[in-house]
């Protein structure tokens, strides 16, 4: 399975066309959106259209930069899925998520962040391969170096241990786009707005 994985497109149409162009030249099963698709709850108009046009599969959760219900709408409008609290069984993998942040306009506390990720787990853990997708980063990674405004989540580094997806996905920290790193066995990847293909 080949996967498109970006985060952080904050209202850009002009990227969303660029990466929905780059998941059909690579011939993409799945796109998986990690949040901040808005600036401030802004600019929803045509963020995932370029998308929905090339009818590629999209999978999506809210960043700190808008509400689920938000995502919800988005997801609904363009016939997509929003993740959040939820999991999807896609070819022989599982899909699970959190949106949302621990800082922010649409805070989630770290107790919430780790049962909204235990609930959507709970659901595909029968399936032997699983990608975490969450917008912020675990505590205690290379990632948290970039940032001094954006603390990692423990939440998310206690789902990670507990859950051991085989891959976990982020964005919200732009300037550790592309980073990668390991928690235990699982890969955990900064995909970033430019986006970054993840083979299975």
């Amino acid at each position: 399975m080949k996967v498109l994985a970006a985060g952080d497109i904050h209202g850009d149409t002009g990227l969303a066309e660029k990466l929905a162009e780059k998941a059909k030249k690579e011939k993409v099963d799945l796109v998986i959106l990690c949040g901040d698709l808005t600036f401030a709850e802004q600019s929803t108009k045509n963020i995932l259209g370029p998308f929905a046009k090339r009818k590629e599969k999209v999978l999506l959760i809210p960043g700190n930069h808008e509400t689920i219900a938000t995502a919800d709408f988005l997801a609904e409008v363009y016939g997509m899925k929003n993740i959040h609290g939820y999991s999807v069984k896609y070819q022989d993998i599982g899909i699970f998520g959190c949106g949302g942040a621990n800082i922010g306009m649409f805070q989630l506390d770290e107790k919430e962040i780790y049962d909204l990720l235990k609930q959507g787990f709970d659901r595909i853990k029968y399936i032997p391969k699983k990608i975490m997708v969450t917008h912020v980063h675990p505590t205690d990674t290379k990632m948290e170096k970039f940032t001094r405004f954006f603390p990692g989540s423990e939440g998310i580094r206690k789902a990670i241990e507990k859950f051991q997806p085989d891959i976990m996905l982020c964005s919200h920290v732009h300037e550790a786009e592309g980073i990668e790193e390991k928690i235990g066995k699982t890969r955990v990847i900064n995909v970033g707005k430019l986006g970054k293909i993840i083979e299975l």
